[in-house]
């Protein structure tokens, strides 16, 4: 394999979240960010029999934006701004945290009441400086409004940013992309070429670069510029996502991120103090890590 075309292979670690456990890619020691990514977890597949499913409680986050995406089962959201709202595969729940929100997610009433199966991604967007201290806000994005084509064999959909020729109606506050691969059949796709950092996440199945094989739960992160071409194996499900780098370094704490180690300080002291906002009507919550 080329030095110059896959700059690192980063390999995710098993997290305990109580209902089931997620595969952390990001942050990582070598990569702490591809563009604005600055968390990636990988969760399930996970299946639940009836009467059980996801509880994550109230829980606070400041100066970042969380992504939802699913590719089985449902997760339903609901927010201090009293957003509510329940995902499903190929949809996006886009939450800004900007100066403060705080959300649970959790399995609705109907998914327990069978045996359910969840799988899927949650990724932070860590926000520019000047947008850091923004207005919370929450949007969802049914899956048919979201761009979609097939290339080669492999069903594509832009979850947010640009890439391809397409944009994305998710609003982003800095250049970067966001792509799920479906393989339906064997393919092959060239990573978009107008950004900085660049990667691919294996959710399932296998990829061929330069000639090496790369399996599931493996995030290759490509040279800047390299012209990098993906071979999909059939099957595969592949996350292609990137952008710019954001000109300073970020600090992540527990659910914080900030580029100032003294607002993380702050929001530590906010939620053991209760002065966050609360989720209407849930009177549970996650208390601050000791």
């Amino acid at each position: 394999m080329s030095k110059n075309l896959v700059d690192t292979v980063l390999t995710p670690r098993a997290r305990d979240l109580g209902d089931f456990n997620v595969r952390r890619v990001l942050p990582d020691g070598r990569h702490p960010m591809v563009g604005p990514f600055v968390f990636f977890d990988h969760m399930g597949p996970a299946e639940f029999p009836p009467g059980h499913g996801i509880d994550v409680r109230p829980h606070p986050h400041i100066n970042l934006a969380t992504v939802t995406y699913l590719f089985e089962g449902e997760l339903f959201h609901h927010d201090s701004l009293d957003a509510r709202q329940n995902i499903e595969p190929g949809a996006v729940n886009w939450m800004t945290a900007g100066r403060g929100i705080v959300h649970s997610e959790r399995s609705s009433p109907e998914s327990r009441a069978s045996h359910m199966r969840i799988h899927g991604i949650q990724s932070w967007i860590a926000l520019p400086k000047d947008d850091e201290e923004c207005e919370p806000a929450f949007w969802h994005h049914p899956a048919n409004t979201l761009p979609q084509w097939s290339h080669d064999g492999i069903q594509m959909r832009l979850i947010a940013g640009r890439a391809f020729g397409y944009e994305s109606p998710v609003y982003v506050f800095s250049p970067m992309f966001y792509v799920d691969c479906n393989a339906i059949a064997s393919g092959h796709v060239t990573l978009p070429s107008d950004y900085t950092e660049r990667a691919a996440y294996i959710a399932s199945g296998q990829v061929t670069v330069d000639g090496q094989s790369f399996d599931e739960g493996q995030m290759l992160v490509f040279t800047a510029g390299a012209n990098a071409t993906l071979a999909i194996a059939e099957g595969s499900r592949i996350m292609l996502l990137g952008g710019e780098p954001l000109s300073e370094p970020r600090h992540l704490w527990w659910n914080f991120v900030s580029s100032r180690l003294e607002r993380i300080e702050q929001a530590k002291q906010d939620w053991r103090e209760g002065r966050f906002d609360s989720v209407p009507g849930d009177d549970e919550f996650i208390p601050l890590p000791e």
